[in-house]
């Protein structure tokens, strides 16, 4: 499948176009110079033909952190078939935007210059004074108005083949659609089960991007030093013991009173992948004493019912000893007791191949189906052994427990008086099920149900 670098300056309006081209607001845009620091893909179709959208950061070297923005958009134009070198038609030609228009044009791949911000006809003497550039393909344009777009994507499509499935369909004169979609249907539905989303997730600058690094085997994500760096999530799969791990870098997380500009942005799409995720990587820095931001973002995880692994990274730059680490990570984060903890290095990659491992068992924890004969012999024996607490001297009893929905495990339990079950009591069953079934990793939700109640706690 053939990819598109769309490549330019700061503030240009690449993210915009990508946007424009994968109809869905999936990159950040805003008038903050530098909002893209890793490159985003996106597989489209333009008129029919498949293909991959990059869109990259801003060519700029200020500091560390834009220099290892321009890496990577320099990697990204290297590796895609087709360029868009994008510039800002409100502003004059620069020196700059020439010299990186004739280094793409040296890759010898074809490549349009397209000249953005373009809104009215009256704007179009502006784009002639990019002329001195030479280029053969330039497309005046306004990305805000959709102005000139289409154009441009008939010039993409050009050199994009056609739909391999489409073309089957047109050459085979008796050729039964079904033969063709029903296996097709059958991979599809294996490879959403086989699939695990797993969110990243911490404070700035606690080395989310660089553990993404280390986990998937290339510098995918852009690394600095400087708080913030990751802005968009970036996301990135890899295929581990038969299983798609797909793995979200999301951004860093400050105190509200410091969260400024496109950061707001950033937390807002964190929550939307957190909704999606299935389990939760809780990056802490071992190099530093825990902070309440911490305890806060791991309520992020808790919050969407998540599978939680916590990694304890920058061990080889520890503070305390591993016994004085897990007591104090258990102290603080009691309401994720379930989730186990892992000493590692990203940078060194000390251990971070068992959190592949870790994943996996998470997530078979995390899916996990308990048969209902069991469940009640359980509830059964927990209640003899432990009597249920009674309501205004009248008996609580529960009839039966039945497991209605994974990911996490939910458990109705059938009951005379619902409302009179007490969180301890619940925390108690709770405990009782770890006991006996495998259920590291993943909460347990448990909701009493009156007889004959339908379970909205599906909802829930």
């Amino acid at each position: 499948m053939k990819k598109i670098a769309i490549i330019g300056k700061p503030n240009v309006g690449k993210s915009s176009l990508f946007n424009r081209i994968v109809k869905q607001r999936i990159a950040i845009t805003s008038d903050f110079s530098g909002t893209t620091r890793d490159i985003k893909e996106q597989e489209v179709e333009i008129f029919e033909k498949p293909c991959k959208i990059l869109d990259t950061g801003g060519l700029d070297d200020r500091d560390e952190l834009f220099e290892n923005v321009r890496i990577k958009s320099i990697e990204a134009s290297e590796i895609a078939d087709i360029i868009i070198m994008m510039v800002d038609g409100k502003m004059l030609p620069s020196n700059e935007d020439k010299k990186i228009f004739y280094s793409l044009q040296s890759q010898n791949k074809p490549i349009a210059l397209v000249i953005n911000k373009i809104d009215n006809d009256k704007e179009m003497e502006n784009a002639w004074e990019f002329d001195e550039f030479g280029a053969q393909n330039v497309f005046p344009i306004s990305v805000s108005h959709n102005r000139g777009v289409t154009k441009l994507l008939q010039w993409i499509s050009s050199y994009l083949p056609q739909n391999e499935l489409k073309l089957v369909m047109e050459e085979e004169d008796e050729f039964d659609l079904n033969d063709f979609i029903a296996p097709q249907l059958e991979q599809e539905s294996e490879a959403e089960t086989n699939e695990i989303n797993v969110a990243i997730i911490g404070r700035v600058n606690v080395g989310k991007s660089s553990l993404l690094n280390s986990l998937v085997g290339e510098n995918r994500a852009v690394v600095s030093s400087i708080a913030g760096t990751t802005i968009d999530p970036v996301d990135e799969n890899i295929t581990y013991k038969d299983r798609i791990i797909n793995f979200v870098d999301t951004a860093g997380v400050r105190r509200r009173s410091k969260i400024e500009g496109i950061e707001k942005y950033a937390l807002m799409r964190t929550n939307d992948m957190l909704e999606a995720a299935d389990i939760a990587l809780l990056i802490l820095d071992s190099s530093e004493p825990f902070k309440e931001l911490d305890e806060r973002i791991a309520n992020l995880a808790d919050k969407n019912s998540l599978g939680v692994i916590i990694v304890l990274n920058k061990w080889d730059k520890r503070l305390e000893s591993y016994k004085e680490s897990i007591d104090e990570i258990r102290d603080r984060f009691k309401f994720l007791a379930f989730a186990p903890i892992i000493t590692v290095s990203a940078l060194s990659k000390q251990r971070v191949h068992k959190i592949k491992d870790l994943i996996l068992s998470v997530y078979e924890n995390y899916k996990r189906r308990i048969p209902t004969s069991k469940l009640n012999e359980l509830i059964k024996k927990a209640t003899v052994r432990h009597q249920l607490p009674a309501d205004k001297t009248k008996r609580v009893k529960i009839y039966f427990a039945t497991q209605y929905d994974t990911k996490p495990p939910k458990i109705a339990l059938v009951m005379n008086r619902p409302k009179a079950l007490h969180f301890s009591y619940k925390r108690y069953l709770t405990n009782k099920l770890r006991e006996e079934f495998e259920l590291e990793g993943t909460p347990v939700l448990i909701y009493p149900r009156a007889k004959g109640e339908k379970d909205e706690s599906q909802g829930e």
